[in-house]
């Protein structure tokens, strides 16, 4: 079963917290594989792989508290978002194409957290 499958059996999620679950897992995974391909690059790529572990625990954690409808969603919601932005122009920095393709993730990933936020 996808992930997009498993996000829609979650009778509380709509549209937009669907959306908002499925960028987190999947700015997760590209985390963890840019913060990988960082830590062979040497001392200047050390922000970049702090930011992505952040980023991959952050948007861990609040797809979880989305999944089972968490009184704390939205603001966890808002930290998760502005935690991906700051990475996402951190990643945009580096010509790596790990870097580039996780910058692209966690922006979505911030613009659907901040939407989801907005809207509880």
């Amino acid at each position: 079963m996808s992930l997009a499958e498993t996000a829609g059996k979650i009778g509380h999620l709509d549209g937009e917290a669907r959306e908002c679950l499925e960028n987190c897992f999947e700015a997760t995974e590209v985390c963890e594989w840019c913060a990988d391909e960082c830590a062979g690059e040497g001392d200047e790529m050390a922000r970049c792989l702090r930011l992505c572990r952040d980023v991959a625990d952050i948007a861990a954690t609040h797809a979880r508290f989305m999944a089972r409808d968490s009184n704390y969603d939205a603001e966890l919601a808002q930290v998760t978002a502005g935690i991906a932005e700051e990475c996402a122009e951190e990643c945009e920095r580096h010509d790596a194409e790990h870097c580039q393709v996780c910058a692209d993730v966690v922006r979505e990933c911030a613009e659907s957290c901040r939407k989801m936020a907005a809207g509880n």
